[in-house]
């Protein structure tokens, strides 16, 4: 009799395809590139999707549709944020031009990593807001308050 496959458990280390897809269609898709490696419980997916693996098996194919909100957190107001262009010059090109939908990358405080912002507006002059040297970034992620399928094969479990 063959013993049972190993299962995906907290802490597990997977080697897995994976797509997330959003209403606007696919963020991430390792399907037709080479798997990805991870472990759970480091952050590199979000506890929703997480807890959708604990117990499948090496070898399982499963998807998952996961209501709006619950993957990434809801929009929150608060992650829409002027930048002032004198800041932005000093982290980049200053003549770089923003286009709305832009992603930018910023660093953050420590230097360590980085986040990313979606530029909704460029301001210009005659805004008449003090807004015509800044630009409106959204630090939400991209699939905040939207509902995701989460779609994957395990290929290892260890």
């Amino acid at each position: 009799m063959a013993p049972n496959p190993p299962r995906v458990q907290a802490g597990s280390f997977l080697t897995l395809h994976y797509r997330l897809a959003g209403p606007g269609g696919d963020i991430i898709n390792t399907f037709n590139d080479k798997p990805a490696t991870l472990s759970l419980g480091t952050g590199e997916l979000s506890p929703a999707m997480e807890q959708r693996l604990i117990g499948l098996e090496e070898g399982a194919r499963a998807t998952f549709d996961i209501p709006a909100g619950e993957a990434f957190g809801e929009r929150n107001p608060d992650m829409q944020q002027w930048v002032a262009r004198k800041l932005l010059n000093e982290m980049g090109d200053p003549n770089e031009q923003y286009q709305v939908g832009d992603v930018v990358q910023f660093p953050t405080p420590d230097g360590m990593g980085s986040y990313a912002g979606a530029v909704q507006q460029v301001g210009k002059d005659g805004d008449g807001d003090g807004r015509a040297d800044a630009v409106l970034f959204d630090f939400n992620h991209p699939l905040a308050g939207k509902p995701v399928t989460f779609e994957v094969h395990v290929i290892g479990v260890l």
